[in-house]
């Protein structure tokens, strides 16, 4: 059997977040809006119409190209890109074709420990299209359009086929889509469609170096679907050609339900798009001055972020990934630990202690809910708090758990959930002591393994009494009085 390698580029297309569209005066933002209320003569291509460059647009490129380490072209321009589709409604796209404004960049990804270099061949600016819904009713089908989308920025990055696995895809993704984040020029939302990505995906025998068939792969809207989606091609594509077969140069769409590919339209010529300069546009001339000023501007990235997590807070290299791959999720964990010191000053043991309360257990309840961790009704003053308590052997681990759930569900501090569920550890050891004694007599079996040298013996006596105090006995205190018994018993 042939060993292949994949070659896979991705396509990414990102909405900004602006004000006004890319082209006109009408507000960019179109979600939970009634269909075609935000339009104007220019979006809705009127004749006579004369479109108007977004400048904040194309600072927020510059911001995203210097993020991805681009080139700025000094001397860029517009084109229109021809193609008759119903939710185009000038007939074609104002985009940019020959001259990008931001080019020759890369973005490194780190898979299993590695890290590779994968290319940017061009950012560019666009407008984005309307909105087609598909309907049937009583026998008819037919397609209704919202042109509130029509217009609102759209920046596109082509990436270089440098990709070689789906799980490569994945991480690059996961990492632009973070950029955009930290600069705040993008929800990078894959579930409204203001993300989306359209996957090159072909294979090649192992040690050659000319390029297979290209198949365009769409409709994917999750990561995962991503991921699974490449994955699938791979498989496709690997099977055909053993099988004596070609791989049709094709787009193919996305079936989350199947978990398939499905042939979309046939793609054998490349599309002729007939470019052409916009004439209703100047070229654009992009000063190095205000270029540095927007350097000026950039944010420590998530890159930047995760190393100072490792090095000056002393995170492993796994929770550093996971708490900068979000800058709200990121401004919540730094302050916890600000909130920790407040009380507690300086701490060796909190840096972990808060990642892995933010990371899996507030992480879980806010997951359950569909509420990011940063929107959580638990602030980070009263995870701090939390955290203090378990410190302070007040709580355990068990009564901290509810805790969070409780907390997560009214928003109330940790001193008053533990108050109000009677959650606080029993650290009496008269009552402590009661209990041991009352499991020891219980299990006579365990007593006399004990006695026979088996110490997990001593082990199970503890549960016993944990169980007996509902987790509330503090576990060390357990430990040291069914020890002392059974010793005494010697």
């Amino acid at each position: 059997m042939t060993l292949y390698e994949p070659v896979i580029g991705l396509e990414v297309h990102a909405q900004l977040l602006t004000n006004s569209k890319m082209y006109c005066s009408c507000p960019a933002d179109y979600q939970h809006t009634e269909p075609n209320t935000h339009v104007c003569p220019v979006c809705l291509g009127l004749p006579g119409t004369l479109p108007v460059i977004n400048r904040e647009a194309i600072k927020k490129i510059i911001m995203t190209g210097l993020a991805l380490n681009c080139s700025i072209a000094e001397h860029t321009k517009f084109d229109r890109k021809n193609y008759p589709y119903p939710d185009l409604m000038k007939g074609y796209q104002i985009s940019q074709f020959d001259l990008p404004i931001c080019h020759d960049g890369y973005l490194d990804v780190e898979v299993e420990g590695a890290t590779r270099r994968i290319g940017i061949e061009r950012v560019h600016m666009e407008e984005d299209v309307a909105k087609l819904t598909h309907k049937s009713e009583g026998g008819e089908h037919y397609s209704l359009v919202d042109v509130n989308r029509a217009g609102v920025p759209l920046m596109e990055m082509v990436g270089r086929p440098d990709i070689r696995t789906a799980e490569e895809a994945r991480q690059y993704l996961i990492g632009y889509r973070s950029i955009l984040q930290y600069l705040g020029v993008s929800t990078g939302s894959m579930e409204d469609g203001s993300f989306r990505c359209d996957a090159n995906v072909s294979i090649r025998p192992e040690g050659t170096t000319e390029f297979g068939t290209k198949v365009e792969v769409k409709n994917m809207n999750s990561f995962r679907a991503v991921f699974k989606a490449i994955e699938y091609e791979i498989e496709r594509q690997a099977k055909v050609l053993d099988g004596g077969g070609r791989v049709i140069q094709e787009t193919r769409g996305w079936v989350e339900e199947n978990g398939t590919t499905i042939s979309l339209r046939s793609k054998e010529e490349a599309n002729d798009y007939r470019f052409f300069p916009e004439p209703d546009l100047p070229p654009l001339n992009v000063q190095r001055s205000w270029i540095a000023e927007i350097a000026e501007l950039l944010p420590e990235l998530p890159v930047e972020r995760r190393g100072r997590f490792e090095s000056e807070v002393g995170l492993s290299a796994y929770d550093a990934a996971q708490l900068t791959s979000d800058p709200r999720l990121a401004d919540y964990y730094e302050a916890v630990l600000a909130e920790h010191a407040k009380v507690n000053g300086p701490s060796e043991t909190i840096a972990k202690s808060a990642a892995n309360w933010t990371i899996s257990e507030l992480g879980r309840v806010s997951n359950d809910a569909h509420v990011a961790i940063a929107d959580s009704p638990l602030v980070p003053a009263h995870l701090a708090e939390l955290i203090t308590l378990i410190d302070k052997t007040v709580i355990g681990t068990t009564q901290a758990k509810t805790a969070v759930e409780s907390m997560f569900a009214t928003g109330k501090s940790a001193a008053a959930t533990v108050e109000e569920l009677g959650l606080a550890q029993i650290t009496d050891t008269g009552a402590i002591g009661e209990a041991a004694t009352a499991a020891i007599a219980a299990n006579p079996a365990a007593v006399a393994d004990y006695m026979a040298g088996k110490d997990t013996a001593a082990k199970f006596l503890v549960g016993q009494v944990m169980k007996a105090t509902r987790g509330k006995a503090n576990p060390s205190v357990v430990l040291e009085l069914v020890v002392e018994q059974l010793e005494a018993m010697k």
